[in-house]
């Protein structure tokens, strides 16, 4: 058989595959193709747009991902429009702000935009947002702690809401997952809704992060109404 027929069934066996099985961990597909992680990269890339590799995982190119969200998953996922909407929110930080940051895969470009010289106190509840700032200068962190959930890197419960209820915030950057005029602002984990509430009802104003990717989606975890937010920043304007 040439190697474009094993190409092609291969391809078709991924096919199988992802539908009863999506996101499939790349390790996963390779051991189940009898061929190595490489072969299968090259193979997902030579789809023709059926098939893409995100974050170690190979999904349907038309696979809506998001509402079995991974962290892992979504670093890559337009991540220039996400670092586009992120540079607009950090023109938002002024000297000596204490800010909240959200969560996720769009708000470690925040993190890492925020101007070095100024003066902050940052709150967040995630470990990468926590790893980013704890290395800038002139910045007193604040990391919310609790039940870690890996698959979101960040941390839920009383211990977090508490915390909160003791601070005075200035401005709190929220990320979410859909932004829908009517049904409102949403996220893929319920853990996150209770703890991004207590950051906006603490804070004197609340500024939405999100690329236009989000704009008319809807996901499970309702959290707040568009019109609670003083700005949306996103790549978009």
């Amino acid at each position: 058989m040439s190697r474009t027929s094993l190409k092609s069934e291969r391809l078709e066996k991924l096919a199988v595959m992802l539908a009863g099985q999506s996101p499939l961990k790349l390790e996963v597909a390779a051991a189940k193709l009898g061929v190595s992680e490489m072969t299968v990269r090259r193979d997902v890339l030579d789809s023709g747009g059926r098939f893409t590799c995100l974050g170690g995982h190979v999904i349907g190119a038309q696979n809506d991902v998001a509402g079995d969200y991974v962290l892992e998953q979504e670093i890559d996922h337009h991540a220039a429009a996400k670092a586009k909407a992120c540079a607009r929110a950090a023109n938002l930080v002024e000297d000596d702000d204490t800010i909240f940051i959200d969560c996720g895969t769009t708000t470690p470009h925040l993190a890492a935009m925020i101007p070095q010289y100024l003066r902050l106190t940052a709150v967040c509840y995630s470990l990468n947002i926590a790893d980013i700032l704890s290395r800038r200068q002139n910045t007193r962190l604040i990391l919310l702690g609790g039940l870690f959930h890996p698959e979101a890197a960040s941390f839920s419960g009383d211990v977090a809401l508490q915390e909160l209820q003791r601070l005075s915030i200035n401005k709190a950057f929220i990320s979410a997952g859909g932004v829908d005029e009517q049904r409102g602002v949403t996220c893929s984990h319920f853990h996150e809704v209770p703890v991004k509430q207590a950051a906006m009802a603490r804070s004197v104003q609340s500024h939405l992060v999100v690329d236009a990717s989000k704009f008319g989606k809807v996901r499970p975890a309702f959290f707040s109404r568009t019109d609670a937010f003083v700005s949306i920043c996103s790549d978009r304007g």
